[in-house]
């Protein structure tokens, strides 16, 4: 099938070439965005490959459309920025990459709670100033701590298992309890009370009407002070402005994000000679106490050669009206909001 593929960078087009050896599919490349005007790049294509910040709204989609598009294919798991009802409506199906390296997110959470807490990032640089004194980089052990898990899907049973390892004591929250964490010694608990019992918060799930803001000023109320936030998940879990201000009366004492509410306009792109236009971003920056990532958790070799595979190998599967492995077609009927 012939490809339209957004917003690509360099190493977008290094694994889905490789991996489209085995597949042939006609793939043009666009470092554009998709929104309502990039669709105008589109010539003869059928499927479009869109990614987290791509904009996939009724207007884009009423567009695509038009333009003879008949499969929108996401090379990620998150869908939240597609209109789905429109979707439905236009009978525009809509893959996505359910499943590629939950170890790779769940790391990179692990990573940002570590070099948070023992300044990992500050020293780096002060012993690159020849200064080598220790005073304000005093961290904590994680053994024993409480630490309280969003989430349990495959990114967040990945996060557990590492923390078990460091002699966490594990409580988490998801509507639906696993079995498997469970029998491992997690004790599922209502959200409120894993806001007051953890010392230690890490989001793992995915945004939806209910998880929006989930983490809001009412909720910052009743953690304990100091505690430390983690999220490696979806921007919009959570207010920016709330976390601010439970930054700046010290009931925050470490935050850690991979994303952001208003990324779209921000991540993957090279900003380093711009005035930076969000001021709720710029005033995240001036904390010491937080650390912000560029929404790279998935970002390993292993994730990347699963998604190029998986992307182009149900591409291909629907070319030829074979079932989609893995559950990657969006079942459009179930996921619309009631």
């Amino acid at each position: 099938m012939k490809i339209a593929f957004f917003n690509s960078k360099a190493y977008d087009i290094e694994f889905f070439n490789h991996a489209n050896h085995a597949y042939k599919h006609e793939i043009r490349y666009f470092p554009a965005h998709l929104d309502i005007d990039s669709t105008g790049l589109i010539t003869d294509e059928t499927v479009v490959c869109a990614f987290i910040n791509d904009c996939l709204d009724e207007a884009v989609l009423e567009k695509l459309k038009g333009k003879g598009i008949k499969l929108i294919a996401l090379r990620s798991a998150g869908y939240n920025h597609v209109d789905l009802a429109c979707a439905k409506r236009l009978g525009l199906p809509v893959l996505r990459v359910a499943s590629y390296s939950p170890y790779s997110v769940a790391e990179h959470a692990v990573g940002l709670l570590q070099c948070l807490n023992r300044k990992i990032h500050r020293a780096y640089n002060r012993v690159r100033e020849n200064d080598f004194s220790l005073h304000n980089l005093i961290g904590f052990d994680l053994h024993g701590k409480t630490v309280g898990v969003i989430g349990t899907g495959n990114i967040g049973q990945a996060f557990i298992n590492i923390m078990q390892g460091f002699g966490c004591n594990i409580i988490a929250f998801d509507p639906i309890e696993q079995n498997s964490c469970i029998a491992s010694g997690v004790e599922y608990v209502p959200i409120e009370t894993l806001f007051e019992q953890a010392s230690i918060i890490s989001l793992h799930c995915p945004l939806t009407p209910d998880t929006f803001h989930i983490i809001d000023e009412q909720a910052i109320a009743k953690m304990q002070q100091d505690v430390t936030i983690i999220n490696t998940s979806r921007g919009k879990l959570i207010d920016t402005q709330a976390v601010i201000g439970g930054l700046k009366t010290h009931k925050i004492g470490l935050l850690g994000l991979d994303v952001y509410e208003e990324e779209e306009a921000i991540f993957y792109e090279d900003l380093s000679s711009s005035i930076m236009r969000d001021d709720q971003f710029a005033r995240l920056l001036t904390f010491p106490n937080v650390l912000i990532t560029s929404h790279q958790a998935f970002f390993t070799k292993e994730a990347m050669v699963t998604i190029a595979q998986v992307t182009l190998a149900n591409i291909t599967r629907y070319e030829k009206n074979q079932d989609i492995e893995n559950g990657l077609i969006i079942d459009l009927t179930s996921l619309i909001p009631k």
